[in-house]
């Protein structure tokens, strides 16, 4: 399947009363560079005064995936703080049509002309799909946390 084909599959829904509760979680050789589902919400909650945006990733009606983003004045950018799918539906390209998806809803917000996002040094599938996705390393790091920047078109 063409992630073309994908996008119109693909789409994000905002985690509410209703579906906060679905099943969703990494496989064990994949904890150590992702959070749960349960540390997204508690950032997103942290968060919430820098308009955080938690949102669950759906293939069609199925849920597949959760993400987080919020403001960072203190770097002048969207902070893009977690992504992950389901261990049950990785490596059909749906992590990269989220992303791309909550990338075009920071572009089209305009608070901010970038975003930052880190990701756990050894990680080599999330640095492979930040660099596809236009990311670049800042030459910073944190710990164990590579950080990278990604410019967004002005509108």
């Amino acid at each position: 399947m063409s992630e073309g084909n994908m996008s119109t599959k693909v789409h994000l829904e905002e985690i509410d009363e209703e579906n906060w509760r679905v099943e969703l979680k990494v496989s064990k050789e994949q904890e150590r560079y992702v959070a749960d589902k349960t540390l997204l919400m508690a950032r997103a909650y942290a968060y919430r005064n820098a308009r955080s945006q938690a949102k669950l990733i759906y293939v069609d009606k199925e849920p597949v995936g959760m993400l987080l983003y919020y403001d960072r004045d203190e770097t002048v950018a969207y902070d893009f703080s977690q992504i992950f799918v389901d261990e049950r539906y990785q490596g059909k390209g749906y992590g990269s049509a989220a992303a791309k998806l909550a990338l075009e809803l920071m572009q089209s917000d305009g608070k901010y002309d970038s975003v930052i996002l880190c990701y756990i040094d050894g990680n080599s599938a999330a640095r492979d799909m930040y660099e596809k996705l236009g990311f670049v390393h800042t030459g910073e790091v944190d710990e164990d946390e590579i950080i990278m920047r990604k410019k967004l078109r002005i509108l």
